[in-house]
């Protein structure tokens, strides 16, 4: 592909010190404790980075959500509608073991932490996920995670409900205990102002009816994109590291769907857990969510030591 000319560039790019100048006076509202609590596994948080990072990020997504917001009431008078909230939007992807949750996790709880105090919700498309039973039925057991291993009629009803301002809105339950939906489970998301939307596979537009019948993509909904990006060598290190640490902590659980990996020799999970990755999240990797990394509004590039050193912002 050729390089873009000059001045077509899509994206601003900031190492992260010029971008921590964008925090402005934003106080930080969270400490050493909180972010112990929100980071996942194997993914390290500092406070430096937290507040380098993402307070300027929190900053601009309330620049932004204000600026929705007008636009939402201009419209509505132009319209004569109901003028009721609208949720603002999020979503949150990358590849398996990016760090996509503990992002997600510290956005909230900034967000949540704004002068207004805003409701912010999180949730995960792994909700969306079509049950083991299905998977297995569909010949899919082995893609779970690629984009035909979900429901998007779900997803996407989910997320135009979100939109309407429809209260008490359901989402399945997913068990990583369990590796599989639970049946009959449900949370339920009443009208936020804010929601973040973690997933894989959640900026992917999908393939475009030939008759050229409006249809609709999960990303339609989004109002603002993040994509967290590391290099290939960086996710198969981070991923294979959170595997052993798994197999004697959530596998070594008689209950988990994983548990006979704690129960394998060092050099037998070894050789599965890079079967898994080389075979499965690689290619997802490859051929769904990479290529979705230049939809994103924001991309947050990560280094081997897996803190994010520069933040490209897409030109608006």
């Amino acid at each position: 592909m050729a390089p873009a000319k000059p001045g077509l560039e899509p994206y601003h790019h900031f190492t992260r010190k010029e971008w921590s100048r964008f925090r402005a006076d934003v106080p930080m509202t969270l400490g050493s404790a909180d972010l112990e609590r929100l980071r996942a596994l194997n993914d390290p948080i500092s406070l430096e980075e937290a507040e380098e990072v993402y307070l300027p990020l929190s900053r601009l997504i309330s620049l932004y959500v204000e600026a929705v917001q007008q636009l939402h009431h201009a419209s509505t008078r132009f319209l004569g509608a109901d003028n009721r909230k609208v949720p603002y939007i999020i979503g949150v992807a990358g590849s398996v073991a990016v760090g996509k949750s503990t992002t997600s996790r510290i956005l909230q709880a900034l967000l949540r932490r704004w002068p207004s105090s805003p409701k912010v919700d999180l949730v995960t498309t792994d909700g969306f996920l079509y049950p083991n039973k299905i998977l297995d039925a569909l010949k899919l057991a082995d893609r779970k995670g690629f984009p035909e291993s979900y429901d998007r009629t779900a997803l996407i009803g989910f997320l135009a409900d979100i939109k309407s301002g429809k209260p008490d809105v359901e989402v399945p339950v997913y068990s990583h205990l369990k590796y599989d939906v639970v049946e009959g489970e449900h949370i339920s998301i009443d009208r936020p102002d804010i929601l973040i939307v973690e997933g894989l596979n959640i900026l992917q537009p999908g393939d475009l009816p030939r008759s050229g019948r409006p249809i609709l993509f999960a990303s339609d909904f989004i109002d603002f994109s993040i994509y967290i990006d590391a290099a290939e060598a960086d996710l198969t290190a981070w991923f294979m590291e959170r595997f052993r640490k798994l197999r004697t902590t959530a596998f070594a659980d008689p209950n988990s769907f994983f548990h006979r990996f704690s129960l394998m020799s060092p050099e037998e999970a070894e050789a599965f857990g890079l079967w898994a990755w080389n075979e499965i999240n690689l290619p997802n990797l490859r051929d769904n969510i990479q290529p979705t990394r230049s939809r994103a509004d924001l991309i947050l590039l990560k280094g081997p030591s897996h803190t994010i050193e520069r933040v490209d912002l897409r030109r608006v």
